[in-house]
């Protein structure tokens, strides 16, 4: 028999018992949280009463569909009692995400995902909410006003934002976890998930969303958190525990989101002597380059600690040409980043967005790891990325001059002088600076600038640019021909009777994603010159006009066969008996349709 046939039996076999591994892990990972939901609900002391809170305060969150300076669909509304639970509808006082769906992901400007991202990270949003007193949490309920959800993970952390004297460590603990679900109603209801009991006080908790799955925004009214101010008492008695849940890996479990967990696996300590490499030494490099290729950051940090050819495998630079660090924000510190240094000469795209924040990583740390791996980087991710200051920018605009994608939304805290780094980025191609402090005083000169300089630009958002007329969007439409997607939601100073968006139309034929969100002036003329001119359109938003007919949409769905959205909410003219007659016309497009309450 050739040596080829047992070299690929081992390593099939090898690569079976890695992915079983996994997936029993994760099976053994729900059987004890649901262990521990029982012992917390059974061993809680009688005498220690328990405390009932709404949240205090707002300390951090990704996204938010309304303005910075308004109280309209803000994570804001999140704290104190309900204002609208239990009704159900759509209501301005609660608290909504930027998006919903997968109509994001769906545009042309849509990012491509990162390789490597453990399939149980799947958040894409995420609120962090304080609280008067801390308490070992016993529940934590959600109150939900519509379209529910899209909460994913709860977590706790071990830090009191109140506290005179930052801690000496700071620590999360998944309290509650679950991939999205699809919920058919979209009434109010109260979310009571089952959580793991905890060995410390919180005030701070974190509710981590994925919209993926909704038809609509989902709508968060209030959060409340019970607890017991007094470490639980635990009883004698025990459950059963099945026989895999004693393997060791329940050590590593028990660090929950503990950096030194981290920090661990992706130490490179020094390997024994052991048994020879069998039939591996014999494999193409490229294959198991390969196969490597498939694990996780820690998995592949666990494996380059067996043996020293894997050892090398899975330290080869070439493993880490994509590395996403955010699915492990809650363990990634200044160690973590220099563990990972010599590996990540070759790195083109990094994302560090929603790590580093409370002191994780430091510039000095961030300025150290970006000497390293910046000369290649051509996309990097920087979302909540709260340790950023201008110097971080300074730093970035000197070491990645090969830099063609960043993203810096909702870096809330840079300074608005700090952008001017960016200006020395001459190959950007996407640049995202949703909620940052940059100061715009007249969006019609940005938009004369941009039509004249950015000839080739083909997405650009300006979403509640409150500012903008039909000027600025008259430069736009005959400076920047390539436009294929363009936001422009939330401008109230833009008038169809100004004819702006029948010029978009005629000059903008490439268009396949258009918003014009609560502009209450769009018409019937704007619609049918979007179905003469625009028939590549794919999205358009048109939520809140009074003066569209059913009739002018049909037109636009007879003449854009790629039509996969269409959000007529709170459009006066169109009722359910027109959305169920175009939905029976064109069963293919999505049509959305909102009432007022």
């Amino acid at each position: 028999m050739s040596p080829v046939f047992p070299m690929l039996t081992i390593l099939t076999m090898f690569y079976y018992i890695c992915l079983r591994r996994r997936a029993r892990t994760a099976a053994r990972g729900e059987m004890m949280n649901s262990h521990r939901t029982v012992e917390s609900n059974s061993q809680t002391s009688h005498l220690n009463a328990e405390v009932v809170q709404y949240a205090k305060e707002v300390v951090d969150f990704s996204s938010h569909y309304g303005s910075e300076n308004s109280m309209s669909y803000t994570m804001w509304n999140l704290t104190g009692v309900p204002n609208v639970f239990p009704s159900s509808g759509d209501f301005t006082q609660t608290a909504v995400f930027r998006t919903y769906g997968t109509w994001w992901d769906q545009c042309p400007s849509a990012s491509l995902p990162f390789k490597r991202t453990p399939p149980n990270f799947q958040s894409q949003d995420y609120v962090e909410l304080t609280f008067e007193q801390q308490v070992y949490p016993t529940a934590v309920h959600v109150l939900e006003t519509y379209h529910p959800g899209a909460v994913i993970r709860i977590l706790a952390c071990s830090a009191n934002p109140y506290s005179p004297s930052p801690p000496a460590e700071v620590r999360w603990e998944i309290l509650w976890s679950e991939r999205p679900t699809k919920v058919n109603a979209s009434q109010a209801r109260q979310f009571k998930p089952c959580i793991k009991q905890i060995n410390f006080p919180t005030n701070l908790i974190r509710l981590e969303v994925n919209s993926s799955l909704l038809d609509y925004y989902t709508e968060l009214d209030a959060v409340v958190l019970y607890g017991v101010k007094d470490k639980p008492v635990l009883s004698l008695k025990t459950s059963l525990i099945d026989m895999n849940d004693l393997e060791e890996d329940d050590y590593e479990e028990k660090d929950g989101c503990g950096m030194d967990n981290l920090n661990k696996k992706l130490s490179s300590t020094a390997l024994r002597e052991g048994p020879n490499n069998g039939y591996f030494d014999k494999l193409p490099y490229e294959l198991i380059q390969l196969i490597l290729n498939h694990l996780t950051l820690p998995d592949l940090c666990r494996l380059a600690q067996t043996c020293k050819l894997l050892n090398q495998h899975c330290c080869d630079p070439l493993q880490y040409i994509h590395l996403n660090l955010q699915p492990y924000w809650a363990k990634l510190n200044d160690t973590s980043l220099e563990f990972l240094q010599a590996r990540c000469t070759l790195v083109q795209w990094l994302n560090l967005s929603w790590t580093g924040n409370r002191g994780f990583i430091s510039v000095a740390g961030f300025s150290r790891f970006l000497k390293v791996c910046g000369s290649e980087l051509v996309r990097l991710e920087l979302s909540c990325s709260h340790f950023l200051n201008e110097t971080c920018l300074e730093i970035i605009s000197e070491l990645c001059p090969n830099l063609q994608d960043l993203n810096l939304s909702s870096c809330d805290k840079l300074p608005p002088q700090a952008f001017n780094y960016i200006a020395k980025l001459c190959g950007l191609k996407r640049l995202v600076l949703y909620r940052t402090k940059i100061e715009i005083e007249d969006y019609d000169v940005i938009a004369s600038m941009i039509g004249a300089k950015c000839k080739g630009l083909r997405t650009l958002d300006l979403w509640r640019c409150k500012n903008i007329t039909e000027n600025g969007i008259a430069e736009l439409a005959s400076g920047c021909p390539l436009l294929e997607e363009l936001d422009l939601g939330w401008c109230p100073t833009l008038q169809s009777s100004t004819g702006c968006f029948a010029r978009l139309a005629r000059q903008l034929p490439n268009l396949q994603k258009l918003f014009l969100t609560a502009n209450r002036s769009v018409c019937d003329t704007d619609i049918e010159e979007l179905a003469c001119n625009c028939t590549r359109l794919r999205q358009l938003d048109i939520l809140g006009t009074r003066m569209v007919s059913p009739a002018s949409l049909r037109k636009l769905l007879e003449s854009c066969k790629d039509l996969s959205l269409l959000d007529v909410s709170f459009c006066s003219q169109i009722d359910n008996r027109a959305v169920l007659e175009l939905n029976v016309s064109f069963p293919k497009v999505f049509i959305k349709k909102s009432f007022t309450q």
